[in-house]
């Protein structure tokens, strides 16, 4: 199968710098696939599972929250807010996390600020917690 060059880099740093397959993210629109040979592109990414076929075709799955997507000249770059490997996630934090976000979402008169940042952090904890699964 034809390969193109995928890049994956966070604020940390630089997470993935190979040869890839397919990498497949969601999208602000709904999950995409990129394999060799994609036109020009760029799009924002939001929260969702993630997972890149390698060169050798070992698929590994991440977890995604948020960034940007292009391609050009047919290389990949992810600029993502955060990846995590599925290896990395500790699933006993996440589901803390998912706990503390329903339980500020249960309390009465939040603000839409309040609201919308617990959702948020529960929606985050559920992406980890399916990619960890």
């Amino acid at each position: 199968m034809n390969t193109f060059r995928l890049q994956i880099v966070t604020p940390d740093g630089l997470v993935f710098d190979e040869q890839a397959q397919r990498v497949v993210v969601r999208s602000m629109t709904g999950d995409m696939a990129i394999l060799a040979g994609h036109c020009n592109y760029c799009t924002g990414l939001g929260m969702g599972e993630a997972r890149v076929t390698s060169a050798g075709g070992e698929v590994r799955r991440a977890a995604c929250i948020g960034g940007m997507l292009t391609v050009v000249e047919g290389d990949c770059r992810i600029v993502a807010t955060t990846w995590e490997w599925q290896e990395q996630i500790d699933r006993d934090r996440a589901e803390l996390a998912k706990k503390r976000a329903e339980e500020k979402l249960a309390q009465k008169n939040l603000s839409d600020k309040e609201q919308k940042i617990a959702e948020a952090k529960l929606r985050r904890a559920l992406v980890r917690i399916g990619v960890k699964q």
